[in-house]
């Protein structure tokens, strides 16, 4: 009786958990909806502003490159220091979606020390700074509180943090990592360098920049304009960074309780079979035990 009693208690758990995991999704497929249209339409301004920087970038180093001094567009091949800023969420129960991100960034950490190069990580997440501090890392700045509710504000602080030490030459490369949406079962990872930014060439972008382009730059405000677009440039990209990881997390929480939905189903099904036949085994030990008592009154 007693073993009837412990499978009860533990079928009576698992289906508690099931439906705390069943709401969990269903949140997180609401939240999705919304995160994904954000996503969508923020991904085209981030494209236009991409196409924009290149266009520009393209016509100022093919007509005047030599007035383009702008240490944003200045290659580095072997940079001495690198920033990293990487994105993770700040709650779990989303599946590897931190992992594969925190993985990236300590891949990319060997990389660069194993050519004796500094590294310097700026952290946006709860799980990717307590992951990281456990490792006793040392983390340049921390964010929380922001890949959870992007805001505009909040990414132009962020990525001006690191201009800023680009400007003042106390880093020569940034990095940015996030696990970013593909689609609803699936996220991308995604290593972006956004600094420097490399300038395109070729004739395949002098066709497309002559052919579709109505842009005029005037020698006297070429400089304006590079740094007006590289502050949109950067800034609407750390933005949609957060948007994307934002996206992509409710997408790997939503995988992630649909499958702990699906194996708590599972193991009430198996513990249900348990219980049936223990309570089978039961009824048969009492039985016999009833039909011995009366054959040994006869």
């Amino acid at each position: 009786m007693s073993n009837l009693k412990e499978i009860k208690r533990k079928i009576k758990s698992v289906q508690n958990t099931q439906k705390t995991t069943r709401a969990m999704k269903l949140v997180s497929t609401a939240k999705l909806r919304k995160a994904e249209e954000v996503a969508r339409q923020s991904r085209i301004y981030a494209n236009k502003i991409n196409e924009m920087l290149s266009e520009i970038s393209y016509k100022l180093s093919q007509y005047k490159a030599d007035n383009l001094d702008s240490k944003f567009f200045k290659l580095n091949d072997e940079p001495k220091i690198v920033d990293i800023i990487f994105i993770t969420a700040d709650k779990g129960l989303c599946g590897g979606f931190n992992v594969q991100t925190i993985k990236a960034v300590k891949k990319l950490m060997d990389e660069f020390k194993s050519f004796n190069v500094k590294v310097r990580l700026r952290a946006v997440g709860r799980k990717g700074i307590d992951y990281f501090t456990f490792k006793d890392t040392e983390l340049l700045e921390k964010y929380i509180g922001v890949s959870s509710s992007p805001n505009y504000k909040k990414s132009q602080e962020i990525i001006e943090d690191a201009v800023n030490d680009f400007n003042e030459n106390l880093t020569e490369k940034i990095i940015l990592v996030h696990n970013g949406y593909l689609n609803m079962i699936s996220q991308e990872l995604k290593i972006v360098d956004i600094l420097p930014v490399e300038t395109p060439k070729g004739s395949e972008t002098q066709t497309s920049s002559e052919s579709k382009s109505l842009l005029e730059i005037e020698a006297e405000s070429d400089k304006k304009i590079v740094e007006e677009l590289m502050k949109k440039y950067l800034e609407y990209n750390m933005y949609y960074a957060l948007i994307d990881s934002l996206a992509a997390e409710h997408s790997a929480r939503m995988q992630a309780m649909d499958n702990a939905t699906n194996n708590a189903k599972d193991r009430v099904h198996h513990l249900t079979i348990a219980y049936n036949k223990a309570r089978q085994e039961s009824i048969t030990t009492e039985l016999i035990e009833i039909i011995s008592g009366m054959e040994s009154m006869k």
